[in-house]
């Protein structure tokens, strides 16, 4: 993960992660662009190319073979990745607006998010038909068609598969769709002509935009692979089994695939952005917005009005050098460049069996060794976005004093180049008289004690639009500040302390407020408390105040959320200025004063079951990710893991009667263990191959990633008795491997072991797992003894 030690001054904000934006990442990433953050918005984590597409549905590729990896081209770049849809544009503040977390600021926005079939109209295709596109959605599709295909039942007669739509899309989506399910219905020992394959095109000739020479060749392919193409036939309407023309006819379909004109997505028309007739956004010949100078446009989303362009990946491929030149000179306010689209060129089109067509204008060209060359420009291509080359600072040791010089020498490059006001080379970015003012300052010799205090206005600010739960215990809190909070404990209860704090490993502040506040709330659960009260300690790099104020609001915004679902209100807090983004919690919680409801580390009893609820493996994957070493959907799982709550894990727990509980983070699943064994007098077996693990997490330790306080944990391997005997497992350096925000380790009588484990996978906690038990104390000094 590149990360730089200068302010944020401007953000650039890309949404959806099609050819384009992959290009546009990749260049960033190889020429920074001092003072700017970039933030890619998608709902995918992996993005297909779609040149490889016809291959994956043919089973020549893998999944991984085709697709990009956001998460990890967001990584090498630097920038941050949010995970969310998004349901429209606030141009008015410069807010894009976000189904599922707080919207995101831009200076500079750019949509390359492809485009939608338009199927409304159609009676009943919503309903029954299966969209192409977007095609970032398909592989869930396709996969559940292929386990409809493998298990459609015999006596019902063939199974019709239909492709509405005869572009050079529809054509090799049903040639590779009838070679891979035939080969699938042939390893079945099953007939492949069971199955069968229409085409329906509304039109005079399959190929519209292709010469005649190409679409005789298709014709012919069509023809002796029996798909029975009919044209002049537009679908009017999807009944079940059966589709219907505007003339009268109807043709068979169990299944129907959707690969027609489409168009922008519905959230478009309220931006008030300029649209042409589909609701694809109009650009001009710089990719610009027509009516908002701030908003690009690139891909099938954009509508060129020089004049049209076919909805192909190429123009989506060739769009992102011009797309990132022009953002380049967009955020310094120089003059924009013209793209100007190629009037021909070269398209490849497979037949699904390892045969291709090249065509090109009025030539057209067939054969095995097409396909071949396909292979080879598609794998090239995706090859810039599997091999990273290694940045400067990326991975490995750094030297002593290495990361203070780097910044002191960045800094003051960054403070020559505004006082120059954009004339240095090295960042040219427009910054009004206030902004200059603010970033001088914010690179410049930092006070230290009160004076590293965040700015009393942007604190106000980011915290006005916050709304922490409100409890009739805390007599003085956020709703009227005071010097500091007053909580009234309830009679008869306990109070229970615990804090937490640590420095950002994610770029996302939103998921990583719901993080941090979900990890400080670990120990509250886990000692069976009900969370009262929390104070926050946050320290925020210094910048411009809107970036710093909008940072404050994204982060805080996931804590409060977090803390509001467990009833734990935020009273107060302290907000600094620091080198790194870091936050934490101290939290008060109720307990029975009478004890009796105390779930503590020490109260193991031989015979118990010892239970672990979440999945292990988060400082490996982190420690990869830090290294762009990592997938995106590894990270994403992880995360997703990270911010469930273990309150009702917990609950769970004390109802079967666990006899100790603790939360896994900092010293791994031994060293937590072994604090239990401890006071609880006894010892603990431990199995290997039913260990929860993340996904990814022994791809990470295999590759000799590990996190940087795994040495740490790694002396305590003198509490296992066999170490010796799991050395070379793979799943042994996970023992020691540090968790944030990990799962509950507890010990449940024997016979409750079952139905609590069936009741926390029923709460949502299902990769809850036995993985060992309690004995009495024995002889041996070590009190952990692994088996398989």
């Amino acid at each position: 993960m590149q990360s730089s030690n200068q302010p944020v001054l401007r953000d650039l904000v890309l949404v959806g992660g099609g050819h384009s934006h992959v290009g546009v990442l990749r260049m960033f990433a190889m020429k920074p662009e001092p003072g700017v953050r970039i933030t890619l918005i998608c709902t995918d984590i992996d993005t297909p190319y779609s040149g490889m597409l016809p291959g994956y549905i043919s089973g020549h590729y893998s999944f991984d073979e085709v697709h990009i990896d956001l998460g990890r081209l967001c990584a090498f770049a630097g920038a941050r990745l949010v995970h969310d849809a998004v349901i429209s544009i606030d141009r008015k503040t410069q807010r894009v607006i976000c189904k599922n977390r707080p919207s995101v600021p831009y200076d500079l926005l750019s949509v390359n998010i492809g485009s939608t079939p338009q199927m409304r109209q159609v009676d009943g295709a919503q309903a029954l038909a299966v969209p192409v596109k977007p095609i970032a959605q398909f592989n869930q599709r396709w996969l559940a068609l292929m386990d409809k295909a493998r298990q459609w039942p015999a006596h019902r007669g063939p199974m019709t598969i239909a492709v509405v739509g005869a572009g050079a899309g529809g054509v090799e989506l049903v040639l590779s769709m009838q070679y891979r399910l035939r080969n699938e219905f042939r390893a079945m020992v099953r007939n492949p002509e069971d199955l069968q394959f229409v085409l329906l095109t509304s039109g005079e000739h399959i190929l519209p935009t292709h010469n005649p020479g190409v679409r005789a060749h298709f014709a012919k392919v069509l023809q002796e692979r029996n798909v029975a193409v009919h044209t002049h036939a537009e679908v009017v309407q999807v009944s079940p089994g059966c589709l219907h023309t505007r003339d009268g006819r109807t043709f068979d379909a169990d299944e129907a695939m959707w690969v027609t004109q489409a168009g922008g997505p519905e959230w478009l028309q309220s931006t008030g952005l300029a649209l042409d007739k589909n609701g694809f956004i109009l650009v001009h010949p710089q990719l610009q917005s027509l009516n908002d100078p701030l908003v690009f446009a690139a891909g099938d989303i954009a509508s060129f009005v020089e004049r049209p362009l076919e909805k192909a990946g190429v123009f989506a491929v060739r769009m992102a050098k011009p797309l990132a030149e022009n953002l380049r000179r967009s955020l310094r306010g120089q003059k924009l460049l013209a793209y100007d689209p190629q009037r021909h060129w070269l398209a490849l089109i497979s037949t699904g069996n390892r045969f291709a067509v090249a065509s090109r204008g009025p030539l057209g060209f067939a054969g095995a060794w097409i396909w071949r060359w396909k292979d080879r420009i598609d794998r090239e291509f995706m090859r810039r976005f599997t091999e990273f080359p290694a940045m400067p600072g990326a991975g490995g040791p750094a030297q002593p004093g290495a990361n203070v010089r780097e910044a002191v020498q960045a800094m003051g490059q960054l403070l020559k180049d505004i006082q120059a006001q954009g004339k240095a080379p090295s960042t040219r970015l427009t910054l009004t008289s206030e902004e200059s003012l603010q970033a001088i300052s914010a690179i410049a010799m930092r006070c230290g004690g009160c004076g590293a205090k965040v700015g009393a206005n942007i604190l106000s600010r980011a915290l006005g639009s916050l709304h922490p739960v409100e409890r009739p215990d805390v007599l003085i809190g956020l709703h009227s500040p005071d010097d500091a909070a007053v909580v009234r404990v309830p009679p008869g209860m306990a109070v229970v302390q615990t804090v937490d704090f640590f420095r950002a490993f994610i770029d996302d502040p939103y998921l990583f407020g719901k993080v941090a506040a979900n990890h400080a709330l670990g120990d509250i659960f886990a000692m069976g408390a009900e969370p009262q009260t929390a104070t926050a300690v946050v320290t925020v790099p210094p910048g411009l105040e809107r970036k710093v104020e909008d940072l404050l609001t994204q982060m805080m915004s996931g804590a409060i959320e977090v803390l509001n679902a467990a009833g734990c209100a935020l009273v107060g807090g302290h907000t600094g200025e620091g080198a790194e983004l870091a936050l934490g919690f101290a939290i008060n919680g109720l307990i029975d004063d009478n004890m009796n409801g105390v779930m503590r580390k020490g109260g193991m009893q031989p015979g118990d079951v010892l239970l672990l609820t979440k999945p292990m493996g988060t400082g490996t994957l982190f420690a990869a990710h830090a290294r762009y070493a990592a997938k995106g959907r590894w990270i994403a799982a992880a995360l997703q893991s990270m911010v469930q709550s273990n309150q009702a894990g917990a609950k769970i727990l004390h109802q079967h009667g666990a006899t100790a509980c603790t939360d896994l983070t900092g010293f791994g699943l031994l060293g937590h263990l072994v604090e239990m064994t401890r006071p609880s007098g006894v010892d603990a077996e431990l199995n290997m191959s039913t260990l929860p693990l993340l996904d990814g997490a022994v791809d990470c330790v295999q590759a000799g990633i590990v996190s940087s306080l795994q040495p740490a944990n790694v002396r305590l391997r003198r509490a296992l008795r066999n170490a010796d005997e799991f050395i070379n497992d793979p799943r042994y350096p996970l023992l020691f491997d540090p968790q944030t925000a990990g799962g509950l380790l507890a010990s449940v009588p024997a016979a409750q072991a079952a139905a609590c484990v069936q009741a926390l996978k029923a709460a949502g906690y299902p990769h809850t797992a036995i993985i060992g038990r309690i004995t009495a104390q024995g002889e041996d000094i070590e009190p952990v003894l692994l088996k398989t």
